[in-house]
């Protein structure tokens, strides 16, 4: 029988973590709920107190504290995948929209983790390993999409063994009765946006030309565009959006804006897109902004969106060059997408890709790849501001990170895209952002030798300024860096840390009871314990042992 003292002992150290709780409590109240936002404390001089750090420490202490994990079961997953977006990427684009202290739209989610992204043969991933890792969980080599590691690039056999192929998370929620979606600012083919529906041994098998240029049958071996017209998971899309128009259309046809396709079988998929689908509901294609923005969601059942020959306009250009009257922005289409995707009693997954950040690094054209990344920014936002946080997962992650870094010693305030105020040994000025190897090498060193270009004259406004690179490329390459996950909604929790690309689609499947997790019961709806009475509880056993 339990003791007095014990019965004591137990009550008194479960009222002291109580009042403990309580303290904590009321110290958060006092934290001040007016600290200015750390851009405004620039301008207003705050930041030359100790005190405004000291309380902008509080007041991220006390935000910490009134988290409450939130344990329902995700209805809806959106994945925001900014292709190339490394960390150095986020960091440049605060900069560039407001102050070094500004926090981008996905930067304020409670919970942020970091993702390892090489591929099982590589140290530095592609975007076709890296989206088979992401979306189906299983790492592969570089090069394939939607297979595991026995299958090597290039190799014909290899890629038609179906045991070797890896479903993707997209399968997963239609096979639970959700309806599923892409939407992405490159070919809708191409790499990152074809691991949610294909599964092939080389990642540049858009059409079935490109099969036969490397050799391959392209009867046996089916390209990316048709597994999306005609296979289970790319055909049971309900919304597919982004760019790609040549890779559905025979070079004898033309397109919207008079281009021919680049299909070598005499095939129109769009049309056979729409064939299909007008028998399994009400399919609309679209082919131009204005088409897009006059689709009614609720008369919709299937829509394919295909804005440009190849992939969409960087977002700056746009404007620039006119494409904005014809091709829809990435949160437009992102708009569209969850207005037909929330009409399922039954929840939905939807992908969206940022895919141009990537494509403008590897031009080590900078001031583009920032702009899609705040664009892509935007995009999420309107995301957000469409769903709630209670029933819909948003994560947001990239597949792989960038040579760009940021450096030197530029002050405050400085243009991010400019020069960074200092010169090398050589006495010549330097950018505060600068590329490992690439394209901007021709940019950087003086054609006949002798040392660096002086570029102090050069003009930092325009769109398609090659950033120095050190190593002379033609295209930049990728970085094999860790990069950021960020997620808010239901489990969002489960992303904190840093763990292996491949488990972030079982952390969405989990989050959602769908895939290897379909009809879990665990983890719906945790109990929570007080530490008060957990202690409590422990002493009260070892009380009545003893």
């Amino acid at each position: 029988m339990m003791g007095p003292k014990y019965i004591l002992l137990a009550v008194v150290v479960s009222v002291t973590v109580a009042q403990v709780s309580s303290r904590v409590n009321d110290n958060e109240k006092k934290i001040h709920p007016d600290l200015p936002s750390l851009p405004q404390s620039r301008a207003a001089g705050l930041e030359l107190n100790s005190d405004f750090w000291h309380n902008s420490a509080q007041a991220t202490i006390a935000s910490k504290l009134r988290q409450k994990l939130n344990n329902n079961k995700a209805k809806n997953i959106i994945m925001f995948l900014g292709d190339g977006m490394s960390l150095h990427t986020v960091a440049a684009t605060r900069s560039l929209i407001g102050d070094e202290a500004t926090q981008i739209s996905f930067e304020k989610f409670p919970h942020i983790g970091l993702s390892k992204t090489y591929c099982v043969n590589k140290q530095v991933a592609d975007s076709a390993c890296t989206a088979t890792a992401y979306l189906c969980g299983v790492k592969g080599n570089y090069g394939t999409i939607g297979v595991n590691a026995k299958v090597e690039r290039y190799n014909c056999e290899q890629g038609l063994d179906e045991t070797n192929f890896t479903p993707s998370i997209a399968k997963w929620a239609q096979d639970a009765g959700k309806d599923t979606g892409l939407v992405t600012t490159a070919r809708v083919t191409h790499a990152s946006p074809a691991g949610l529906y294909a599964h092939t041994a080389n990642r540049d098998w858009e059409n079935d030309e490109k099969i036969r240029g490397n050799g391959c049958d392209s009867t046996k071996n089916t390209d990316i565009a048709q597994q999306l017209v005609f296979w289970e998971t790319g055909k049971n899309m309900k919304v597919v959006l982004g760019g790609g128009r040549g890779e559905f259309l025979d070079a004898s046809m033309k397109d919207g804006e008079g281009l021919a396709g680049w299909r070598g079988d005499g095939q129109n998929l769009v049309e056979k897109w729409l064939s299909n689908h007008k028998s399994m509901g009400n399919a609309t294609y679209a082919w131009n902004r204005d088409e897009l923005l006059a689709v009614d969601p609720e008369k919709t059942d299937y829509l394919l969106g295909l804005f440009n020959e190849g992939h969409c306009s960087f977002h700056g250009d746009l404007k620039r060059e006119g494409r904005d009257k014809i091709e829809p922005t990435l949160t437009e289409m992102t708009e569209v997408a969850i207005k037909m995707l929330q009409k399922s009693e039954n929840g939905f997954f939807l992908f969206v890709e940022g895919a141009r950040i990537d494509m403008a690094h590897h031009d080590t054209k900078a001031r583009k790849s920032l702009e899609d990344t705040e664009e892509f920014a935007k995009a999420l936002q309107r995301a957000r501001d469409m769903t709630s946080e209670e029933d819909t997962l948003i994560v947001v992650t990239s597949d792989h990170a960038h040579t760009l870094t940021i450096n030197g010693y530029p002050m405050r305030g400085s243009n991010i895209l400019g020069l960074s105020g200092d010169s090398g040994t050589d006495g010549i000025p330097y950018t505060s952002i600068s590329y490992a190897n690439g394209p901007g090498f021709d940019n950087t060193y003086k054609e006949t030798g002798g040392g660096r270009r002086d570029i102090t004259n050069d003009d930092f406004t325009d769109a398609d300024y090659l950033y120095p690179a050190t190593v002379p490329l033609d295209s930049e390459t990728h970085g094999g860096d860790d990069v950021g996950i960020f997620a808010s909604g239901p489990h969002s929790h489960l992303f904190d840390g840093n763990f292996e690309q491949n488990n972030i689609p079982y952390l969405m499947a989990y989050a959602a009871g769908i895939g290897p997790y379909e009809g879990r019961t665990d983890g719906a709806a945790e109990v929570t314990v007080t530490l008060s009475l957990l202690i409590g509880s422990v002493l009260v056993v070892l009380g009545y042992l003893y």
